[in-house]
């Protein structure tokens, strides 16, 4: 059985992220693949490391302050659960909060946890539309389309890139970086929510999942052609070949 732990559903869902959970378990009951979703919240004890995926979805900087205070208490716990190979998928705002701070117009720092080398700056206009990026899973590159709305800027130090955007404006719409990824930590700034617009990386993390685990990590394939179809029409929009 797949645990997965859906961190603080009730304060980081913006623009559906939670759809990125139903995404992970639905797509694995149809493999008949058992998923158990915990929903951790405020003042909860977690122990990522008994966790084989973890979401972090998106909020305001007010519920960053407040959630980087309550996950400090057991940060070394992330941690660890992240090198030992924890799949985790953060969006938005629990991107930013993986990183060292997330810096507001006035200079304030909000500390961030500190687990990724990046760091992010409050921009003078938000970052809006939709996004093609190519990335690459197991050796062979992809493109996931998604939508971004973000008033932070984003710049990596020590960890490598999710990818790299073919259109729209990803980190901080400069350097043509979108995301970050640190073994099988995915960030991500694109809603949509991202994994149900995207099955081939949700297949990617099933497996990691699956992988780390010690099962079987070979899934059977499904029929994808409609959300392929949607992906395709989304990448003509915005000019990107298929």
């Amino acid at each position: 059985m797949l645990k997965v732990c859906h961190l603080y559903p009730d304060l980081l869902n913006l623009y559906g992220d939670r759809g990125n959970v139903l995404a992970f378990t639905r797509r694995c009951s149809w493999r008949h693949i058992p998923v158990q979703v915990y929903q951790a919240n405020l003042g909860d004890k977690i122990d990522f490391e008994n966790f084989d995926f973890l979401f972090i979805g998106g909020g305001s900087d007010r519920e960053q302050t407040l959630l980087a205070a309550d996950l400090s208490r057991q940060v070394d716990s992330l941690k660890r659960a992240i090198e030992d190979g924890l799949v985790v998928l953060a969006i938005c705002g629990g991107y930013q909060l993986l990183g060292q701070y997330y810096q507001m117009p006035d200079g304030r720092k909000i500390p961030g946890l500190g687990i990724l080398d990046l760091h992010t700056h409050s921009g003078s206009k938000r970052l809006i539309g939709n996004v093609a990026v190519e990335i690459e899973l197991a050796g062979k590159k992809i493109k996931v389309t998604g939508f971004e709305n973000h008033g932070g800027k984003t710049f990596l130090n020590g960890v490598a890139p999710l990818g790299q955007v073919l259109s729209g404006n990803g980190n901080n719409g400069t350097d043509h970086q979108e995301g970050a990824r640190y073994k099988n930590a995915f960030c991500s700034y694109l809603h949509g929510p991202l994994l149900p617009k995207n099955p081939a990386l949700t297949d990617h993390m099933i497996s990691l999942a699956l992988e780390r685990k010690g099962m079987d990590s070979t899934i059977v394939p499904l029929d994808d052609s409609f959300e392929e179809e949607a992906n395709g029409k989304m990448l003509e929009r915005l000019g990107v070949r298929r």
